[in-house]
């Protein structure tokens, strides 16, 4: 597992084969283009990256994404959309028999994934389903959740599409499928038996599968970068399942969180937008004053005072700097919440 940041002698585009890249927060916000995501991404393609876009949104159908994408100038191709359904069918399909019925709480790219995978998708617990599966979409409703929470109770096997507590949306941060999967957990008492989306790296896994091609390998871990904007996400399914990963500063995850972020949550690399696909990593050192420093930025840690101060709350070799002042400070047994920390304007 990472626990300090990572350096390369390249771009990160030319030192991974495959980039598994998160949607939300980092290549769009709802309908909206995140800066520089795009031309960010061609670039890095033209110099021979792999793309698959891994999302936990588990509502739209691949193709709908994929053509949002193209809107933006990108050539995607419905296949390298790696959703949390297409991940879910698949899971589920391995935990019952064919023909074995499924109630599905979700859009109809949920459903027709599983129906996909020869199973029967049902609606109600009075079908007395062998499995559940719920999944999100703006339209659900109480009586759909209750359905979920209804067959739980009767025995059918239980499992979620996602656990994101929160959604980016055009108009802010809105509650997500961990929110509703909650709901049922207050009602039976019962957890899901496991999520298609990540923190899981099951859809990692899956991508490099199906980024391979039927009949191949599936590319190397050590080849692949996860790529996101949250920590407990996108960074966390990363070091969970041996990837190394990129946190970008586009969506959720900020330079507080950052800095605090204990090891399962660390990512390899920080980068502001997706333009450091681009550039080389640059190294942090400790020098023999205890200043760590990347590049011509630097962090000090006064554990007396009990303060981190920078050379720059502007730069972001400053804020990798900081990073592994803090989790070199947390690992060998500090209180890092108890440091004040300096406010960076990125």
């Amino acid at each position: 597992m990472t626990t300090m940041l990572k350096s390369t002698t390249e771009s990160i585009a030319a030192t991974y084969r495959l980039a598994l890249l998160d949607l939300d927060g980092v290549v769009y916000r709802g309908k909206n283009p995140v800066e520089y995501a795009a031309e960010s991404i061609r670039a890095a393609e033209a110099v021979g990256m792999q793309v698959e876009y891994t999302t936990n949104n588990s509502s739209r159908f691949q193709h709908v994404v994929a053509d949002q994408l193209r809107g933006f100038d990108l050539d995607v191709e419905p296949r390298q959309v790696i959703t949390s359904s297409v991940v879910a069918a698949r899971m589920v399909a391995r935990h019952v028999p064919k023909g074995a019925k499924v109630l599905v709480l979700g859009a109809e790219h949920l459903r027709e994934e599983v129906a996909g995978q020869g199973l029967i998708v049902v609606d109600h617990a009075e079908q007395n389903p062998d499995a559940v599966i719920q999944g999100w979409y703006p339209d659900m409703s109480w009586n759909e959740m209750a359905q979920v929470a209804y067959a739980v109770e009767r025995g059918a096997q239980y499992f979620v599409t996602n656990r994101d507590l929160t959604i980016p949306r055009e108009l802010g941060i809105a509650p997500g499928c961990g929110s509703m999967i909650q709901a049922v957990i207050n009602a039976t008492g019962v957890n899901p038996i496991a999520s298609a989306g990540k923190p899981e790296s099951a859809m990692y896994d899956e991508a490099r599968l199906l980024a391979a091609g039927e009949g191949n390998d599936p590319v190397a871990k050590e080849a692949c970068l996860a790529i996101g904007d949250r920590l407990d996400t996108d960074i966390e399914a990363g070091n969970r399942g041996g990837y190394d990963s990129l946190a970008v500063l586009t969506g959720v995850t900020n330079p507080h969180e950052l800095m605090l972020a204990p090891a399962h949550l660390r990512p390899t690399y920080i980068v502001k937008d997706l333009r450091g696909l681009l550039e080389a990593q640059p190294a942090v050192s400790q020098n023999a004053d205890g200043v760590w420093q990347c590049g011509d930025a630097t962090a000090e840690l006064d554990t007396v005072a009990s303060t981190l101060t920078v050379s720059d709350t502007s730069s972001m070799n400053a804020l990798r700097a900081a990073c592994n002042a803090m989790w070199d400070y947390a690992d060998h047994g500090g209180n890092p919440t108890a440091i004040t920390l300096p406010d960076f304007a990125l």
